[in-house]
């Protein structure tokens, strides 16, 4: 499987440096390892302030306030290969404020990598369908799935195990 990861920046507070796309790159990888994704595939990912996620939290959850990561899936909800686009599967855009990030990992305890990764990682599973907003039961189901990739990570999960 190759992977295609096309990245942007859109913040100035935080560094988006090679080191951190590199972890997101495997983060990403990683996910579609775990969730036995085969086909190539096609992610863009874009680092944003507070300010800017904000906005655009606002205009597609109509949340006025700042979110760690925003996911927006190109497949079907179901139906992941509706995103082939005949060459690979174009999975969507994952949004990630660095700034809450940083925070998030402050008030964790853990380091900004292992924070990023996880968002990264969260993200990925939306892409790939699951969501945790439908009910306890797949709540639970993308837990346990982000736990396993942040094993293969080499970094333990936030949430623990209900």
């Amino acid at each position: 499987m190759e992977l295609t990861v096309d990245f942007s920046v859109r913040c100035r507070r935080e560094k988006a440096t090679a080191e951190l796309r590199e972890l997101v790159r495997r983060a990403i990888a990683e996910t579609l390892a775990c969730e036995k994704v085969r086909r190539d595939c096609a992610v863009s990912v874009t680092f944003v302030s507070d300010r800017i996620m904000r906005g655009l939290n606002r205009e597609y959850r109509g949340k006025d306030s700042a979110t760690d990561v925003l996911s927006f899936p190109q497949a079907e909800p179901g139906h992941l290969d509706s995103a082939f686009d005949g060459r690979r599967l174009q999975l969507g855009d994952i949004v990630i404020s660095l700034e809450r990030a940083r925070a998030q990992a402050e008030l964790y305890g853990h380091t900004f990598e292992r924070e990023v990764a996880f968002l990264t990682v969260h993200s990925v599973l939306h892409l790939l369908g699951y969501d945790h907003e439908t009910g306890p039961e797949d709540e639970l189901r993308m837990r346990r799935r982000q736990r396993a990739v942040m094993k293969r990570l080499g970094a333990v999960a936030v949430a623990p195990e209900k």
